[in-house]
Protein backbone atom coordinates (compact mmCIF):
# COMPACT_ATOMS: atom_id res chain seq x y z
CA UNK A 1 0.00 0.00 0.00
CA UNK A 2 1.35 3.44 -0.95
CA UNK A 3 1.73 5.73 2.02
CA UNK A 4 0.54 9.30 1.45
CA UNK A 5 3.30 11.45 2.86
CA UNK A 6 2.62 14.84 4.30
CA UNK A 7 4.15 16.75 1.33
CA UNK A 8 2.04 14.66 -1.07
CA UNK A 9 -1.10 15.47 0.86
CA UNK A 10 -0.47 19.20 0.67
CA UNK A 11 0.33 18.94 -3.04
CA UNK A 12 -3.02 17.21 -3.70
CA UNK A 13 -4.80 19.74 -1.52
CA UNK A 14 -3.26 22.56 -3.52
CA UNK A 15 -4.39 21.05 -6.83
CA UNK A 16 -7.95 20.15 -5.85
CA UNK A 17 -9.43 23.67 -5.72
CA UNK A 18 -8.40 24.28 -9.35
CA UNK A 19 -10.13 21.14 -10.58
CA UNK A 20 -12.97 20.19 -8.28
CA UNK A 21 -14.54 23.61 -8.00
CA UNK A 22 -14.49 24.63 -11.69
CA UNK A 23 -18.12 25.04 -12.75
CA UNK A 24 -19.99 24.83 -16.04
CA UNK A 25 -22.92 27.19 -16.58
CA UNK A 26 -25.51 26.15 -19.17
CA UNK A 27 -27.05 29.06 -21.08
CA UNK A 28 -29.79 28.49 -23.66
CA UNK A 29 -29.75 30.59 -26.81
CA UNK A 30 -33.15 31.45 -28.30
CA UNK A 31 -35.08 28.86 -26.27
CA UNK A 32 -38.87 28.75 -26.82
CA UNK A 33 -38.50 31.06 -29.80
CA UNK A 34 -37.49 34.00 -27.59
CA UNK A 35 -34.76 36.44 -28.58
CA UNK A 36 -32.90 35.90 -25.33
CA UNK A 37 -30.09 34.10 -23.57
CA UNK A 38 -31.28 32.28 -20.46
CA UNK A 39 -30.00 33.16 -17.94
CA UNK A 40 -29.10 36.61 -19.21
CA UNK A 41 -25.93 36.81 -17.12
CA UNK A 42 -23.82 34.71 -14.76
CA UNK A 43 -21.21 35.39 -12.12
CA UNK A 44 -18.29 33.04 -12.74
CA UNK A 45 -14.73 32.43 -11.59
CA UNK A 46 -11.55 31.91 -13.56
CA UNK A 47 -11.49 28.34 -14.88
CA UNK A 48 -15.27 28.08 -15.21
CA UNK A 49 -16.97 27.42 -18.55
CA UNK A 50 -20.08 28.95 -20.10
CA UNK A 51 -21.85 26.31 -22.23
CA UNK A 52 -24.20 27.94 -24.75
CA UNK A 53 -26.94 25.62 -26.07
CA UNK A 54 -28.38 26.76 -29.41
CA UNK A 55 -32.11 26.44 -30.02
CA UNK A 56 -34.04 27.17 -33.24
CA UNK A 57 -33.68 29.26 -35.35
CA UNK A 58 -30.27 30.84 -36.22
CA UNK A 59 -28.26 32.72 -33.60
CA UNK A 60 -24.70 33.56 -32.61
CA UNK A 61 -22.65 34.04 -29.46
CA UNK A 62 -20.51 37.06 -30.29
CA UNK A 63 -18.33 39.08 -27.93
CA UNK A 64 -18.76 42.86 -27.87
CA UNK A 65 -17.93 45.69 -25.46
CA UNK A 66 -20.08 47.56 -22.95
CA UNK A 67 -20.04 50.83 -24.92
CA UNK A 68 -20.86 49.15 -28.24
CA UNK A 69 -23.14 46.24 -27.26
CA UNK A 70 -23.94 45.17 -30.81
CA UNK A 71 -20.51 45.43 -32.44
CA UNK A 72 -18.16 42.46 -32.66
CA UNK A 73 -15.13 43.19 -30.51
CA UNK A 74 -11.84 42.90 -32.42
CA UNK A 75 -10.31 39.50 -31.57
CA UNK A 76 -13.39 38.70 -29.47
CA UNK A 77 -14.99 35.25 -29.52
CA UNK A 78 -17.66 34.46 -32.09
CA UNK A 79 -19.50 31.17 -32.52
CA UNK A 80 -20.58 32.05 -36.04
CA UNK A 81 -24.17 31.53 -37.15
CA UNK A 82 -25.57 28.26 -35.83
CA UNK A 83 -28.84 27.31 -37.58
CA UNK A 84 -31.06 24.81 -35.77
CA UNK A 85 -34.12 23.13 -37.28
CA UNK A 86 -37.42 23.34 -35.40
CA UNK A 87 -37.54 19.55 -34.91
CA UNK A 88 -33.85 19.11 -34.10
CA UNK A 89 -33.16 17.03 -30.99
CA UNK A 90 -29.36 17.12 -30.82
CA UNK A 91 -28.76 20.80 -30.08
CA UNK A 92 -25.36 22.30 -30.94
CA UNK A 93 -23.28 23.99 -28.25
CA UNK A 94 -20.48 26.54 -27.95
CA UNK A 95 -18.14 26.84 -24.97
CA UNK A 96 -16.73 30.09 -23.61
CA UNK A 97 -13.91 29.58 -21.07
CA UNK A 98 -13.79 32.14 -18.26
CA UNK A 99 -10.22 33.43 -17.99
CA UNK A 100 -10.68 35.92 -15.14
CA UNK A 101 -13.38 37.84 -13.28
CA UNK A 102 -13.49 40.81 -15.66
CA UNK A 103 -16.85 41.44 -17.39
CA UNK A 104 -17.45 39.74 -20.74
CA UNK A 105 -20.21 41.15 -22.95
CA UNK A 106 -22.00 39.05 -25.57
CA UNK A 107 -24.72 39.58 -28.19
CA UNK A 108 -26.45 37.79 -31.07
CA UNK A 109 -25.42 39.27 -34.41
CA UNK A 110 -28.42 37.99 -36.31
CA UNK A 111 -30.07 41.02 -37.93
CA UNK A 112 -32.20 42.93 -35.41
CA UNK A 113 -31.68 40.55 -32.49
CA UNK A 114 -29.22 42.64 -30.47
CA UNK A 115 -31.37 45.75 -30.88
CA UNK A 116 -34.24 43.77 -29.35
CA UNK A 117 -32.21 42.99 -26.26
CA UNK A 118 -30.65 39.64 -27.13
CA UNK A 119 -27.49 40.17 -25.08
CA UNK A 120 -25.63 38.32 -22.33
CA UNK A 121 -22.88 39.03 -19.81
CA UNK A 122 -20.37 37.24 -17.63
CA UNK A 123 -19.52 39.06 -14.40
CA UNK A 124 -21.36 42.34 -15.06
CA UNK A 125 -21.30 45.09 -12.47
CA UNK A 126 -23.80 45.13 -9.63
CA UNK A 127 -27.31 46.37 -10.37
CA UNK A 128 -27.39 50.14 -10.09
CA UNK A 129 -23.78 50.50 -11.17
CA UNK A 130 -22.74 52.09 -14.46
CA UNK A 131 -21.71 48.73 -15.95
CA UNK A 132 -24.60 46.58 -14.73
CA UNK A 133 -26.27 44.08 -17.03
CA UNK A 134 -29.45 46.20 -17.08
CA UNK A 135 -27.44 49.20 -18.30
CA UNK A 136 -25.77 47.06 -20.97
CA UNK A 137 -29.08 45.68 -22.23
CA UNK A 138 -30.71 49.13 -22.19
CA UNK A 139 -27.87 50.52 -24.30
CA UNK A 140 -28.29 47.69 -26.83
CA UNK A 141 -32.03 48.37 -27.10
CA UNK A 142 -31.69 52.16 -27.23
CA UNK A 143 -29.23 51.87 -30.10
CA UNK A 144 -31.69 49.49 -31.79
CA UNK A 145 -28.73 47.73 -33.35
CA UNK A 146 -27.60 50.83 -35.19
CA UNK A 147 -24.27 50.94 -33.41
CA UNK A 148 -24.63 47.29 -33.89
CA UNK A 149 -24.58 44.09 -35.83
CA UNK A 150 -25.38 46.54 -38.35
CA UNK A 151 -22.45 48.82 -37.86
CA UNK A 152 -21.07 46.77 -40.71
CA UNK A 153 -24.42 46.98 -42.50
CA UNK A 154 -24.70 50.76 -42.10
CA UNK A 155 -21.37 51.27 -43.87
CA UNK A 156 -21.82 48.41 -46.31
CA UNK A 157 -21.97 49.33 -49.98
CA UNK A 158 -23.28 46.75 -52.42
CA UNK A 159 -20.89 45.99 -55.28
CA UNK A 160 -21.96 47.16 -58.73
CA UNK A 161 -23.92 44.79 -60.92
CA UNK A 162 -21.73 42.90 -63.39
CA UNK A 163 -21.68 44.43 -66.85
CA UNK A 164 -22.38 41.43 -69.04
CA UNK A 165 -21.33 41.32 -72.68
CA UNK A 166 -21.49 38.71 -75.42
CA UNK A 167 -18.10 37.18 -76.12
CA UNK A 168 -17.06 35.27 -79.22
CA UNK A 169 -13.79 33.42 -78.85
CA UNK A 170 -11.71 30.93 -80.77
CA UNK A 171 -11.07 27.68 -78.93
CA UNK A 172 -8.26 25.32 -79.91
CA UNK A 173 -8.03 21.71 -78.79
CA UNK A 174 -5.24 19.65 -80.33
CA UNK A 175 -6.07 19.71 -84.05
CA UNK A 176 -9.60 21.13 -83.69
CA UNK A 177 -10.45 24.84 -83.83
CA UNK A 178 -13.91 26.37 -83.38
CA UNK A 179 -15.73 29.50 -82.31
CA UNK A 180 -17.74 29.70 -79.11
CA UNK A 181 -20.13 32.46 -78.04
CA UNK A 182 -21.12 33.07 -74.44
CA UNK A 183 -21.99 35.85 -71.98
CA UNK A 184 -19.36 37.14 -69.57
CA UNK A 185 -17.76 40.34 -68.24
CA UNK A 186 -14.36 42.05 -68.06
CA UNK A 187 -11.60 40.02 -66.46
CA UNK A 188 -12.92 36.59 -67.39
CA UNK A 189 -10.09 34.32 -68.60
CA UNK A 190 -9.94 33.44 -72.27
CA UNK A 191 -11.57 30.07 -72.96
CA UNK A 192 -8.90 27.43 -73.38
CA UNK A 193 -8.93 23.66 -73.12
CA UNK A 194 -6.07 22.18 -71.07
CA UNK A 195 -4.19 19.12 -72.36
CA UNK A 196 -5.73 17.08 -69.56
CA UNK A 197 -9.19 17.75 -68.10
CA UNK A 198 -9.30 18.12 -64.32
CA UNK A 199 -12.02 17.06 -61.90
CA UNK A 200 -12.31 19.64 -59.11
CA UNK A 201 -13.74 18.30 -55.86
CA UNK A 202 -15.79 20.57 -53.58
CA UNK A 203 -16.99 19.22 -50.22
CA UNK A 204 -20.46 20.46 -49.25
CA UNK A 205 -20.64 21.01 -45.48
CA UNK A 206 -16.91 20.49 -44.98
CA UNK A 207 -15.94 19.63 -41.37
CA UNK A 208 -19.54 20.10 -40.26
CA UNK A 209 -19.43 23.80 -41.14
CA UNK A 210 -21.81 25.82 -43.30
CA UNK A 211 -19.18 26.01 -45.99
CA UNK A 212 -18.14 24.60 -49.34
CA UNK A 213 -14.52 23.51 -49.35
CA UNK A 214 -12.94 25.01 -51.32
CA UNK A 215 -15.57 27.69 -51.92
CA UNK A 216 -13.86 29.53 -54.77
CA UNK A 217 -12.12 27.73 -57.63
CA UNK A 218 -10.95 28.31 -61.19
CA UNK A 219 -11.75 25.72 -63.85
CA UNK A 220 -11.01 25.37 -67.55
CA UNK A 221 -13.21 24.29 -70.43
CA UNK A 222 -13.70 20.53 -70.30
CA UNK A 223 -13.03 20.32 -66.56
CA UNK A 224 -15.62 18.87 -64.22
CA UNK A 225 -16.61 20.00 -60.74
CA UNK A 226 -17.80 17.27 -58.39
CA UNK A 227 -19.68 18.32 -55.26
CA UNK A 228 -19.45 15.74 -52.45
CA UNK A 229 -22.20 16.06 -49.84
CA UNK A 230 -21.37 15.64 -46.16
CA UNK A 231 -23.77 15.76 -43.17
CA UNK A 232 -26.34 17.10 -42.66
CA UNK A 233 -28.67 18.21 -45.51
CA UNK A 234 -27.49 20.66 -48.14
CA UNK A 235 -27.99 21.63 -51.77
CA UNK A 236 -25.88 22.92 -54.64
CA UNK A 237 -28.08 25.55 -56.30
CA UNK A 238 -27.03 28.02 -58.97
CA UNK A 239 -27.82 31.68 -58.38
CA UNK A 240 -26.50 34.99 -59.72
CA UNK A 241 -24.06 37.53 -58.33
CA UNK A 242 -26.74 40.12 -57.57
CA UNK A 243 -29.10 37.58 -55.97
CA UNK A 244 -26.81 35.16 -54.10
CA UNK A 245 -29.54 33.32 -52.19
CA UNK A 246 -32.20 32.87 -54.88
CA UNK A 247 -32.32 30.20 -57.59
CA UNK A 248 -31.23 31.58 -60.94
CA UNK A 249 -34.56 30.53 -62.45
CA UNK A 250 -36.35 33.02 -60.17
CA UNK A 251 -34.21 36.04 -61.05
CA UNK A 252 -33.07 35.51 -64.63
CA UNK A 253 -34.53 37.91 -67.19
CA UNK A 254 -33.43 35.75 -70.12
CA UNK A 255 -35.01 32.41 -69.24
CA UNK A 256 -31.93 30.82 -67.65
CA UNK A 257 -32.81 27.97 -65.31
CA UNK A 258 -29.50 27.07 -63.72
CA UNK A 259 -28.64 23.82 -61.98
CA UNK A 260 -29.77 22.39 -58.66
CA UNK A 261 -28.80 19.18 -56.94
CA UNK A 262 -31.89 19.09 -54.75
CA UNK A 263 -31.52 18.34 -51.05
CA UNK A 264 -28.96 15.67 -50.19
CA UNK A 265 -29.53 14.39 -46.62
CA UNK A 266 -26.46 12.60 -45.26
CA UNK A 267 -26.35 10.75 -41.94
CA UNK A 268 -23.73 11.73 -39.36
CA UNK A 269 -22.14 8.25 -39.51
CA UNK A 270 -22.20 7.94 -43.31
CA UNK A 271 -19.07 6.52 -44.96
CA UNK A 272 -20.24 6.93 -48.54
CA UNK A 273 -21.19 10.39 -49.74
CA UNK A 274 -23.52 11.36 -52.60
CA UNK A 275 -22.14 13.60 -55.33
CA UNK A 276 -23.35 16.03 -57.96
CA UNK A 277 -21.24 16.92 -60.99
CA UNK A 278 -21.17 19.69 -63.57
CA UNK A 279 -18.92 20.13 -66.59
CA UNK A 280 -17.39 23.48 -67.52
CA UNK A 281 -18.11 24.61 -71.09
CA UNK A 282 -16.71 28.16 -70.90
CA UNK A 283 -15.02 30.46 -68.40
CA UNK A 284 -17.94 32.71 -67.44
CA UNK A 285 -18.36 32.99 -63.63
CA UNK A 286 -20.74 30.54 -61.97
CA UNK A 287 -22.32 31.45 -58.62
CA UNK A 288 -24.12 29.10 -56.23
CA UNK A 289 -25.42 28.58 -52.70
CA UNK A 290 -27.01 26.10 -50.30
CA UNK A 291 -30.82 26.25 -50.37
CA UNK A 292 -31.24 24.97 -46.81
CA UNK A 293 -32.96 27.49 -44.50
CA UNK A 294 -30.52 30.19 -43.28
CA UNK A 295 -27.43 28.56 -44.77
CA UNK A 296 -26.90 31.07 -47.58
CA UNK A 297 -27.45 34.00 -45.21
CA UNK A 298 -24.73 32.47 -43.04
CA UNK A 299 -22.29 32.63 -45.96
CA UNK A 300 -22.65 29.13 -47.43
CA UNK A 301 -21.96 30.09 -51.06
CA UNK A 302 -19.45 29.15 -53.74
CA UNK A 303 -18.12 30.41 -57.06
CA UNK A 304 -16.38 29.03 -60.10
CA UNK A 305 -14.20 31.36 -62.20
CA UNK A 306 -15.01 34.49 -60.22
CA UNK A 307 -13.05 37.51 -61.45
CA UNK A 308 -10.93 38.28 -58.40
CA UNK A 309 -9.38 41.43 -59.88
CA UNK A 310 -12.70 43.29 -60.05
CA UNK A 311 -15.49 44.30 -57.66
CA UNK A 312 -17.57 41.22 -58.45
CA UNK A 313 -15.22 38.81 -56.72
CA UNK A 314 -15.99 35.88 -54.42
CA UNK A 315 -15.51 37.85 -51.19
CA UNK A 316 -18.01 40.46 -52.41
CA UNK A 317 -20.46 37.70 -53.39
CA UNK A 318 -20.24 36.07 -49.96
CA UNK A 319 -20.60 39.38 -48.14
CA UNK A 320 -23.64 40.24 -50.26
CA UNK A 321 -25.22 36.90 -49.27
CA UNK A 322 -24.61 37.60 -45.58
CA UNK A 323 -25.79 41.21 -45.77
CA UNK A 324 -29.06 40.28 -47.41
CA UNK A 325 -29.46 37.75 -44.57
CA UNK A 326 -31.51 35.74 -47.01
CA UNK A 327 -33.34 32.57 -46.00
CA UNK A 328 -32.73 29.89 -48.60
CA UNK A 329 -35.84 28.90 -50.48
CA UNK A 330 -34.86 25.27 -50.79
CA UNK A 331 -36.15 25.42 -54.35
CA UNK A 332 -34.57 22.51 -56.14
CA UNK A 333 -36.73 22.52 -59.21
CA UNK A 334 -34.27 24.20 -61.56
CA UNK A 335 -33.18 21.99 -64.43
CA UNK A 336 -29.60 22.31 -65.48
CA UNK A 337 -28.66 22.00 -69.12
CA UNK A 338 -28.80 19.32 -71.75
CA UNK A 339 -27.40 16.95 -69.14
CA UNK A 340 -28.77 16.58 -65.64
CA UNK A 341 -27.59 15.90 -62.11
CA UNK A 342 -27.51 12.80 -59.98
CA UNK A 343 -26.32 11.54 -56.63
CA UNK A 344 -23.37 9.78 -58.20
CA UNK A 345 -20.45 10.99 -60.23
CA UNK A 346 -20.41 8.18 -62.75
CA UNK A 347 -22.24 9.95 -65.57
CA UNK A 348 -20.83 12.75 -67.66
CA UNK A 349 -22.19 15.53 -69.80
CA UNK A 350 -20.96 16.20 -73.30
CA UNK A 351 -17.98 18.48 -73.93
CA UNK A 352 -18.16 21.37 -76.42
CA UNK A 353 -18.29 20.14 -79.98
CA UNK A 354 -16.03 21.39 -82.80
CA UNK A 355 -19.07 23.03 -84.39
CA UNK A 356 -19.02 25.66 -81.66
CA UNK A 357 -22.38 24.68 -80.21
CA UNK A 358 -21.80 24.17 -76.49
CA UNK A 359 -23.81 21.35 -74.99
CA UNK A 360 -25.04 23.40 -72.04
CA UNK A 361 -28.17 25.49 -72.47
CA UNK A 362 -28.60 26.74 -68.92
CA UNK A 363 -27.13 29.76 -67.20
CA UNK A 364 -24.26 31.76 -68.68
CA UNK A 365 -25.03 30.46 -72.17
CA UNK A 366 -23.60 27.02 -71.59
CA UNK A 367 -20.91 27.68 -68.98
CA UNK A 368 -21.52 24.17 -67.70
CA UNK A 369 -23.31 20.91 -68.36
CA UNK A 370 -24.56 18.58 -65.66
CA UNK A 371 -24.20 14.84 -65.32
CA UNK A 372 -26.95 12.37 -64.44
CA UNK A 373 -30.57 13.32 -63.88
CA UNK A 374 -31.46 16.42 -61.89
CA UNK A 375 -35.21 15.82 -61.96
CA UNK A 376 -35.14 12.30 -60.55
CA UNK A 377 -32.36 13.12 -58.10
CA UNK A 378 -34.21 16.15 -56.76
CA UNK A 379 -37.47 14.24 -56.41
CA UNK A 380 -35.75 11.38 -54.61
CA UNK A 381 -33.96 13.77 -52.25
CA UNK A 382 -37.18 15.63 -51.53
CA UNK A 383 -38.95 12.39 -50.64
CA UNK A 384 -36.12 11.36 -48.32
CA UNK A 385 -36.12 14.82 -46.73
CA UNK A 386 -39.88 14.71 -46.15
CA UNK A 387 -39.51 11.25 -44.60
CA UNK A 388 -36.96 12.67 -42.17
CA UNK A 389 -39.34 15.47 -41.23
CA UNK A 390 -42.23 13.07 -40.64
Amino acid sequence: MMKLTSPSFFLVAAILPATVYAATYNVTVGANGELAYNPEYVTASAGDTINFIFNPKNHTVTQSSFNAPCVHLADGVDSGFTPVNADQVDLPTFQLPVKDTNPVWVYCRQTGHCGKGMVFAVNPGAEGSSNSFSAFKALAISSNGTISSSSTTSTYTSPPAPSWTTVTATVTSETSVWLTTYTSYDGTPSPTIPPQAVDHKIVVGIDGKLEYGPANISASIGDTVTFEFHPKNHTVTQSSFQHPCQPLAETSTSGQTGFSSGFRPVAADATEFPTFQIKINDTAPVWGYCGQTNHCGSGMVFSINAVETGPNNFAAFKELAIQTNSIGTGNSSGNGTSGSGSSSSTGSGSVPSPSGSDSGSGSNNGAFSVSGNVGLGAIFSALVYLTFLI
